[in-house]
This record gives C-alpha cells, structure tokens and sequence, in this order.
C-alpha cells in the first residue's frame, strides 16, 4: 500500500476564489461610482443596479462565497490572512447596505466601497497562498 500523500484538486476552490474577487471588486467599483452614475443608470436600462434590495442580494451572495472559499482556503493552507482581511471587509459591506443606506450615499459609498476592496484582497491573498504553498495533503489536513 502507498502511503505518499496525493494532490488534492484545488482547481474548484481556485475557481471560487476568482470568482469572489472579481465580483468583490466590481461591487467596489460599482459602490464607489455609483454616486456619480445615479443619474445615468435609468437612460441605460440599468436603474436595477441602484436598487437597494439588489445590492443587499448582491451582498449576501458575496458573502456567502467569500466565507465558503475562504474557511475552505484556511483548511488547506492554514494561513489566517484572508479571513483577517475579510471578516472586516464583510462587516462594512453589511454596515454599508444596511445602517448606512439611511444615511449619506457617500458614507453608504465608502464603506461598501471599504468593504468590497478588503473581501477582494482576501481572495487574492488567498489564490496566491494557494499557489505558494501548493500543499499536498496528508493525513495532518482537514480535507
């Protein structure tokens, strides 16, 4: 019997990630333009993406992903980095969409905007510890 560790595909979880710090940051770009476009959004079609409930969908779907691969990214890298960057970054996306949205669009803005680049950070750092460490498991590993 062999007993040598084999790779584990992280081809799913390196796909997860890129997908969350690419919708992690559009949604910066998107709250730190917004103030700007408001005007706009409705010649184009686009009046859905100033919507409230929308952003709120937006935000909860991201931070489901962002956890999902992130707690995973920890289970096979053992690195707290990108949870450090995210757990703040998720926090002021929620404060953004939720607290924040009565008061000024700019405060709303710069937190989500705040948020949304913390969370992409977090992917990145994860996909490259990922890469770096390019980590065999054993029986030492959570799978």
């Amino acid at each position: 019997m062999d007993s040598t560790p084999t790779p584990q595909p992280t081809r799913w979880w390196n796909f997860a990630d890129r997908v969350g710090a690419t919708a992690s940051f559009l949604c910066a770009i998107h709250c730190a333009l917004l103030p700007f476009v408001l005007a706009i959004l409705p010649l184009l079609g686009l009046s859905f993406l100033a919507d409230h409930a929308f952003e709120r969908g937006f935000v909860l779907c991201a931070s489901a992903l962002a956890l999902f691969a992130l707690v995973n990214g920890y289970r096979r890298h053992h690195r707290s980095l990108p949870l450090r960057l995210a757990l703040p970054g998720l926090a002021l996306l929620v404060m953004g969409v939720t607290f924040a949205e009565n008061y000024s669009i700019i405060l709303h803005s710069v937190l989500v905007t705040c948020g949304g680049l913390l969370v992409a950070s977090a992917h990145f750092v994860n996909l490259r510890l990922d890469r770096l460490h390019g980590h065999v498991h054993g029986a030492h590993c959570a799978h």
